[in-house]
């Protein structure tokens, strides 16, 4: 292993991250389960240091190597895809919708097999882990549609927050859209968590059952016109915002626009 004093050393699960391997989150399960390797060694110690330049890693056998250049893209998930680039089971997975040249990309959280909607895909793994920390309350809105017309006060429960699995959610915005249909209720829900089925396990709590769930925008990045099954890669302005969000980039100032001074002959 190299010197941690060497400057150019970084955390193993920060490496992987940074190859596009996954976000850090999920690289650290990556080495705790090990899969990793380090000149040959598997290493399990999220503590472990390397060199990028001296150190060889390799994930399942495969050597693994920072990527040159980082990726942005927006997907739209259509129903029944699971949120992953593989699927032991043999289901539609994301790798069906990108290029045969993409390479490293991951995608930045999930959406269940039945849900459909935005999800951003990337090999910048701090990003990736960033967007979905807490700590940056980065914003997700859904379109969701649940079983009957659920009363207000129960809307009012779920958004300061109820307990599921020993844990309060956090307070959610909800908001009625307008809709033709009178048996079922259309709902936008803004959040900035992001548990496992959340949604559903909420309204399936005050018995109104989610019908259908589409991630309609994450921070500043909308689905807009996008179709199922289609991907478009992020605007440089969609980028920065999310670095600045994020704190990976400093926020960009409005530039203050100065006053010429009119020429003229004074009176």
């Amino acid at each position: 292993m190299p010197d941690k004093g060497n400057t150019a050393s970084m955390r193993l699960n920060h490496f992987l991250a940074r190859a596009g391997v996954a976000s850090r989150r999920a690289s650290e399960a990556l080495i705790t389960e090990g899969r990793v390797a380090v000149n040959g060694q598997v290493v399990t110690n999220l503590a472990t240091t390397i060199n990028p330049a001296r150190d060889a890693v390799k994930l399942d056998g495969k050597r693994v190597h920072l990527s040159a250049e980082p990726a942005y893209f927006a997907l739209y998930k259509p129903k029944q895809v699971v949120s992953t680039m593989d699927d032991p089971e043999g289901r539609d997975c994301l790798k069906t919708f990108l290029p045969k040249q993409s390479q490293g990309l991951f995608a930045v959280g999930r959406l269940d097999y039945h849900s459909e909607g935005l999800l951003l895909l990337t090999n910048d793994g701090e990003l990736s882990n960033r967007l979905l920390h807490p700590r940056y309350k980065v914003t997700k809105t859904y379109s969701v549609k649940v079983k009957g017309n659920p009363l207000q006060p129960d809307l009012d429960r779920l958004r300061r927050g109820i307990v599921l699995e020993g844990r309060r959610t956090l307070p959610v915005q909800i908001r009625r859209m307008p809709s033709r249909e009178t048996q079922h209720t259309w709902l936008e829900i803004t959040m900035t968590e992001g548990r496992k089925n959340q949604i559903r396990e909420m309204f399936f709590r005050i018995n109104h059952p989610v019908i259908k769930l589409k991630r309609v925008a994450m921070g500043p990045v909308k689905l807009g016109s996008l179709r199922p099954g289609t991907v478009r890669a992020l605007t440089p302005e969609e980028v920065q915002s999310l670095l600045e969000h994020t704190a990976l980039a400093p926020t960009k100032k409005p530039e203050k626009r100065v006053k010429k001074k009119q020429k003229g002959r004074l009176k």
